[in-house]
């Protein structure tokens, strides 16, 4: 037993998933020229509850307490990656990884043909773990102008473009 689980998430988790995404910001402080651009600010419960109802948001859990959560948002035949946090008390023990195959099992299920995400290209718990899930930097972002629209909003957002990227990952 690896002390925590998976499942589709509900409307009546909405509640408890900014706290875990605060919690889980608190890492970017150790980069100060991040400042108050990362980390600081979480999806409120009102968008993940539009979230959920898609049916492709996950939660993990220990026990009956949600430790982290995977949003996501279908964009034709792809499915984006909103948000992943687990929260800053069970990082470490591979949580968000198991959400990220649990959602490219749900995907590729769904019949979707990617996943995709935005990220900071830098910092080691975004773009080199993604990386190594088997996700691929976005080199040529004409030929996905949603993604560029979406890194694009996070520039608006105070995100320090320079430093942000858009990845996918293609199913086999």
């Amino acid at each position: 037993m690896n002390g925590w689980s998976l499942r589709l998430a509900r409307p009546d988790d909405a509640d408890a998933l900014p706290a875990i995404e605060l919690s889980a910001g608190t890492l970017f402080t150790s980069d100060p020229d991040l400042g108050d651009a990362a980390g600081q600010h979480a999806i409120c419960p009102e968008q993940h509850r539009r979230l959920i109802g898609k049916g492709h948001c996950l939660v993990a859990l220990s026990g009956d307490e949600i430790i982290g959560f995977l949003a996501s948002e279908p964009h034709r035949r792809q499915l984006h990656i909103v948000e992943v946090s687990v929260h800053a008390d069970y990082q470490g023990r591979g949580i968000g990884a198991g959400l990220m195959r649990a959602a490219k099992i749900d995907a590729h299920n769904s019949g979707f043909t990617a996943l995709t995400l935005t990220t900071f290209r830098d910092v080691a718990w975004n773009a080199p773990f993604y990386s190594r899930l088997g996700f691929v930097e976005i080199e040529d972002l004409e030929a996905h102008p949603r993604l560029a629209a979406e890194l694009e909003k996070e520039a608006a957002h105070s995100l320090p473009r320079e430093r942000r990227c858009a990845m996918i990952q293609f199913f086999d």
